[in-house]
């Protein structure tokens, strides 16, 4: 119980530093706080002007200037409501979009390790939700709230100057509603954070089903994925039963509560009026006051759902918020201007004993020691999870080794401008990724200048694209679709290679770009990346051996620890692994070709 009563303070506390990181202003709130109080006080104005009315009425007959007043009173407070209402709601906008912006701001610079262990529809569920639960409370339930309060307090206190025996029957329903309120407050809270979180597995379930729908049609998986959805929904609607559960026992208690209380007071009023000891009119205000309380309590039923699910928005907000991002250089101590140089590649890059897990009881590299000259092509081999690509990872400082360091020279790379690091680098991946727009999006994409149409022409062409471009109806303004579905293979590969070729890379990292495509489109590939390597240091993962025949250095990997090291002359003549991997290729090539032969005879 005391857990639970510390809670909603730490959470009330943590919402409004969220609701500060908006930066809202202060002024707009002011003026629309006031013009709160305006409409509150507009409110309270005319149950006094009904009140004088009916009770003068028997006396002097209609009275033009009560009227008048009356009308004033209610031409104020809608225009000062009106007004009020739509800066706080704009102020909420503009917070929530703050809010939305840091959000997206941070999300983009955590470490890949992150995203390895969150499924992108949990975070675009926090970024759109969750921030839309903190947007419906700011702007739809902040505003009224204000008034609402404004309105009981001034409420409680004329009726305590009209009668004070009819204020004290209208507080006491106040306790009572408390004694509702509050427990079922606490459990709504859960329900809301428990709803959030399902809400974000089903928003990441989604988004892997939907991003990868072809393997989902092609391996028949559609009543799998039927049925997990229908699981997640399920629950999804059991929170939803159990949020209408409590909102069904609150709305009909406070109901009933008000309901007596209104019953006694026109019973006890009428009974009053009648003996002449209350005016008419003085029981009217009494009922229209009593209208302007009961109108801001239902609404704080919605208000206070609203707000636990708020609450528990913030606590996912927040856990996003403090997850630590990249460090843009290693060694802070470092002056800045020596930071921000660019990488000088007319060093060596050295690998000093690295070794990397992902989890502390599976070590994938041991004790790699590696250096490459500057200009050399460096091929790696051996067999599927030997360590290839988390070395790839570790140079584009995805990843930290977990012992050693990697070195340019003799300077960390960790202590390195990591923006101007990976600016150095250009990646070109066996299944190249490509952003759904356009061809000139995708070539252009992540360059940080102009780039002109001569310039991107030129780009093509070395990556031998410009032909396939120049045959599509749309040229370079042509749409990839998802993923760059639209295209094939090679034109992937291809563009991912323009998109290199306009970085101008100091140091190429290629994950064999051609093991998946057919002859044509191989040797396309392969006559574009001879381009790209040009007067480059290049680093290979060699799935065909043929296609790094010719490194200066052969790296063999085996279970993460570098086996054999040399030329293919020398792998070939002295390392066992590497001359089974030769065979193994020059079978499976020969018996491609005899099939070939066989295929051109019929």
């Amino acid at each position: 119980m005391d857990k639970q009563a510390a809670v909603a303070p730490e959470s009330w506390r943590k919402f409004i530093a969220l609701l500060k990181t908006g930066k809202p202003v202060k002024r707009i709130i002011v003026f629309a706080a006031l013009l709160s109080l305006l409409e509150a006080a507009a409110g309270l104005i005319v149950p006094l002007f009904a009140r004088d009315f009916i009770n003068r009425f028997s006396e002097i007959g209609f009275n033009a200037m009560l009227v008048a007043g009356l009308a004033g009173a209610f031409v104020l407070q809608a225009l000062a409501g009106g007004v009020a209402h739509y800066l706080l709601n704009a102020t909420g906008e503009r917070i929530v979009a703050d809010i939305r912006t840091r959000l997206w701001n941070h999300t983009l610079e955590l470490p890949v390790g992150f995203f390895d262990k969150h499924e992108s529809g949990e975070l675009m569920s926090r970024i759109t939700q969750d921030t839309g639960a903190i947007k419906t409370l700011v702007a739809s339930h902040l505003g009224t709230l204000v008034s609402g309060i404004v309105s009981i307090v001034g409420a409680v206190i004329l009726l305590f100057v009209m009668d004070w025996q009819m204020t004290v029957i209208l507080l006491s329903v106040i306790p009572l509603s408390m004694l509702v309120l509050v427990p079922f407050g606490r459990k709504m809270y859960r329900i809301s954070l428990q709803a959030q979180d399902e809400m974000a597995g089903f928003s990441a379930s989604l988004g892997r089903v939907l991003s990868e729908i072809r393997l989902v049609k092609a391996s028949n998986a559609q009543a799998a994925e039927r049925a997990n959805g229908s699981r997640q929904i399920d629950n999804l609607m059991r929170f939803g039963f159990k949020e209408a559960v409590y909102q069904a026992v609150t709305a009909p208690v406070m109901t009933t509560v008000i309901l007596l209380v209104f019953v006694v007071i026109i019973g006890y009023g009428g009974a009053r009026v009648a003996s002449g000891d209350l005016p008419a009119g003085t029981l009217v205000a009494i009922l229209i006051y009593l209208f302007q309380i009961i109108t801001p309590f239902t609404m704080m039923a919605s208000f206070f759902t609203a707000f636990q699910k708020a609450m528990g928005a913030t606590e996912r907000i927040h856990e996003l918020l403090n997850t630590p991002q990249e460090q843009p250089s290693g060694n802070e101590g470092r002056a800045a201007s020596e930071r921000q140089a660019k990488p000088d590649f007319s060093q060596p890059l050295v690998f000093d004993g690295v070794s990397f897990s992902y989890d502390a009881d599976k070590r994938i590299l041991s004790d790699i020691r590696l250096t490459i000259r500057p200009g050399q092509t460096v091929a790696f081999v051996g067999p599927s999870g030997a360590g290839k690509t988390t070395i790839f990872s570790l140079i584009e400082r995805f990843y930290a080794p977990t012992e050693g360091r990697i070195r340019l020279g003799e300077t960390d790379i960790a202590d390195l401008s990591l923006p101007l690091w990976r600016q150095a680098i250009g990646y070109v991946s066996q299944d190249s990724p490509l952003m759904s727009g356009t061809i000139r999006d995708n070539i252009c994409y992540g360059i940080d200048r102009r780039i002109d149409d001569r310039e991107l022409k030129q780009a093509a062409e070395l990556a031998n694209a410009a032909e396939f471009i120049a045959r599509l109806p749309a040229g370079y303004d042509t749409e990839v679709g998802e993923r760059g579905v639209r295209l094939s293979g090679g034109q992937r590969q291809r563009i991912a290679i323009a998109r290199a070729l306009l970085r101008n890379p100091q140091l190429l990292l290629l994950d064999e770009a051609t093991s998946s495509l057919d002859s044509e489109s191989e040797a396309l590939v392969q006559q574009a990346l001879q381009n790209l390597k040009k007067d480059r240091t290049t680093l290979v993962i060699a799935h065909r051996l043929s296609t790094v025949f010719e490194a200066d250095q052969i790296i063999v990997l085996e279970r993460g620890r570098i086996t054999g090291q040399g030329t293919h002359e020398e792998l070939l003549n002295t390392h066992p692994l590497y001359q089974k991997l030769v065979s193994q290729q020059m079978k499976a090539a020969l018996a491609s070709a005899d099939r070939e032969q066989d295929f051109a005879a019929m």
